[in-house]
């Protein structure tokens, strides 16, 4: 298996990432629709602490995964996949990208204007992107609440697409990125 991508597949690089921002984007929504439900304690301060780290942790992720995509080439769509699909797989890759940046970036900006603290892990302090501002924290909550919904419509999309193209249409676009798997199966 490659590190950078070939013509046929993701390499290992692309693959890792796409993969781990993917169960980490998963993991963050789950404990964001229940964190607000734990009573006040210790351990809702903890949980949302980990929240916001693992939120930067994303942001970081989706920043060196961008970096890398403009370092290496993608693979070739399917030949055979009709224009209209091939726009709205990049629209919709588009859009999860900058999604995947609104939402750490609103709840940065949310916890900035709430006047707290943004320890990553406990290792560090992060800036604050804004001073104390009441309607900036609701603006920015009502952002990153708006904007998780809006991800998962396109995670939803993303991944029954991938689905589709396996099932029905049977083509190479899942199995680019499923590490090991392309490399094993012949064009179809």
């Amino acid at each position: 298996m490659n590190w950078r991508n070939t013509p046929r597949q993701w390499g290992l690089v692309a693959q890792g990432l796409h993969w781990l921002i993917a169960l980490l984007v998963i993991g963050l929504a789950f404990v964001g629709l229940l964190m607000d439900e734990l009573p006040n304690s210790p351990t809702k301060v903890q949980v949302y602490a980990l929240h916001k780290s693992f939120g930067i942790t994303v942001l970081a992720l989706v920043i060196l995964r961008l970096i890398w995509r403009l370092y290496d080439r993608r693979p070739e769509l399917p030949a055979a996949m009709p224009r209209w699909q091939q726009r709205l797989a990049g629209l919709t890759h588009g859009l999860l990208y900058l999604l995947l940046f609104v939402m750490p970036i609103s709840g940065w900006l949310y916890n900035s204007a709430a006047n707290f603290p943004l320890r990553w892990f406990g290792l560090f302090t992060l800036p604050a992107l804004s001073g104390p501002d009441s309607e900036l924290k609701r603006l920015a909550h009502e952002v990153h609440e708006i904007g998780f919904y809006v991800l998962a419509a396109l995670f939803a999309l993303h991944a029954g697409a991938a689905l589709w193209h396996h099932f029905v249409v049977r083509d190479r676009t899942l199995l680019q990125m499923l590490p090991g798997r392309a490399a094993l199966e012949t064009d179809r």
